[in-house]
């Protein structure tokens, strides 16, 4: 095997750890809850901790991977989140396992801010949307493995092999990042750390009031957070545009392509996450379906996903990444329609079936859009770039599930919109009905997002640099 494809490798499986670890705690908090003898609102920070940490943090840490190089930052990334696991796996309390879960997100961090950027580094831009495809793979394999091994390892082995199970994973990884990646040419740039300060505040302050308006519902505290997370914003500008060595140079923004495509990357984030969400709490809470049984209806589209990805990114290489990616948000637009339709005694084929369409449009999506991104990025912000797009994201990710839950709790109580979530309730008699029309809005608002997302990613024309 070449060292090219040793290097898509490392990123292929930092890609697959992270998104296993990103689904398969979901289907284990029932049972993290009784075995640590804690509540839903206190565990759910098991899985908002993660994305709290991967908001803040992607940013700068693409940043300092351009400065010290991205080998070293990814494969020290790789330990630290070796190391989460295994501490996660060996909690005694609730809190030793949340703060294990930082410790995993930090690391989680580091990869996903230089992930794109490696492959920037290795692969020329004829080759990217290929490349960029099979990182796709790595992502759709990992979710895969986390919706269908939660279930199973939680229930056979106990919860704590679901973080047992990154251990070899990185061990092997890392040995091979070490062993084959290289350090980028190093920027001579310095730290831009009031930089760092104000945008990693407004991001933990905006996570933080997105994550208590799920818990608490939207009041004065809360209010006042998004505030002042908008607001910081504004010296952040001025502050960067004065820096000889900025953390974001705003100047690259100025190039349509690049603008657009990160605009339809958050977007699409935004809407299509929180489509996951309440497909779960449509199949366990209107169905009655276990999470296990929910999540594997979800599953063929993630297996379609998988191997159609590096064919599209194929596809993106050799016909361009505008109409690939544009064609795939549509795709999945249409698939959220469809989802709006559902009622509480459509045949569950039907869900699998529409997964396909959503998974077909997904592989067309990120390949494409990742090489439009990566591709219309001077070599100089690579790491920059591809923080700024982990960072989108996680922060979609975030508000996906603020969606979820506030949409949900309109109709029910938020205690049991969280415990539909997590598989341990179901809505009976006459809520189910009230229920379901307001999962079905929430999903038109999911149509109206994607339905932006492809006119930000039609719009933004072809790159120069393809």
């Amino acid at each position: 095997m070449n060292v090219k494809r040793l290097i898509l490798l490392v990123v292929m499986l930092g890609s697959l750890m992270s998104a296993i670890d990103s689904t398969i705690v979901i289907l284990s908090l029932p049972v993290i809850n009784y075995d640590l003898g804690t509540t839903l609102y206190y565990s759910i920070w098991i899985i908002l901790t993660y994305l709290l940490i991967l908001s803040i943090f992607t940013t700068q840490l693409g940043s300092l991977g351009q400065t010290f190089g991205r080998g070293r930052i990814y494969n020290l990334g790789f330990a630290i989140f070796t190391l989460g696991s295994l501490l996660a796996g060996l909690s005694i309390n609730i809190s030793f396992l949340i703060y294990s879960r930082i410790i995993q997100a930090f690391g989680a961090a580091m990869m996903q801010a230089n992930g794109n950027a490696i492959i920037s580094d290795y692969f020329d831009i004829r080759e990217r949307g290929k490349a960029f495809g099979y990182i796709t793979t790595g992502w759709n394999i990992g979710a895969a493995i986390g919706i269908l091994l939660g279930g199973i390892i939680t229930t056979f082995f106990g919860w704590r092999f679901i973080f047992f199970i990154n251990v070899p994973i990185g061990a092997f990884a890392l040995f091979l990042g070490i062993k084959y990646l290289k350090d980028n040419e190093k920027t001579t740039s310095r730290i831009d750390i009031p930089g760092m300060v104000i945008l990693g505040t407004s991001l933990g302050l905006l996570s933080y009031a997105a994550i208590d308006i799920s818990t608490y519902g939207l009041n004065i505290r809360n209010s006042l957070e998004l505030l002042l997370s908008i607001s910081l914003w504004i010296p952040f500008y001025f502050l960067e545009k004065r820096m000889r060595s900025p953390l974001i140079n705003f100047e690259v923004f100025r190039e349509k392509h690049l603008l657009y495509s990160l605009l339809a990357s958050f977007t699409q984030a935004l809407g299509y996450l929180a489509v996951v969400f309440l497909l779960i709490m449509y199949l366990q809470g209107i169905r009655g379906f276990t999470p296990l049984i929910a999540s594997i209806i979800l599953l063929p589209g993630y297996i379609l996903s998988s191997i159609m990805a590096p064919y599209m990114g194929k596809m993106a290489d050799s016909k361009g990444p505008k109409n690939v990616a544009t064609l795939g948000i549509l795709l999945m637009a249409l698939g959220v329609v469809l989802y709006a339709m559902l009622d509480s005694s459509s045949p569950v084929i039907y869900v699998s079936l529409i997964t396909l369409i959503t998974g077909l449009g997904a592989a067309m999506f990120w390949p494409s859009n990742n090489k439009a991104i990566m591709s219309s990025s001077p070599k100089q912000y690579y790491g920059v770039v591809s923080g700024v797009v982990r960072t989108l994201g996680s922060i979609g990710t975030l508000l996906s599930y603020v969606i979820a839950i506030t949409v949900s709790s309109l109709a029910v109580p938020r205690y049991l919109a969280f415990q539909v979530f997590l598989g341990t309730n179901k809505i009976e008699g006459g809520l189910t009905e009230t229920f379901l029309e307001g999962l079905k809005i929430a999903f038109l608002f999911s149509f109206v997002l994607l339905i932006s997302a492809g006119i930000l990613s039609y719009l933004r024309g072809d790159s120069n640099y393809e």
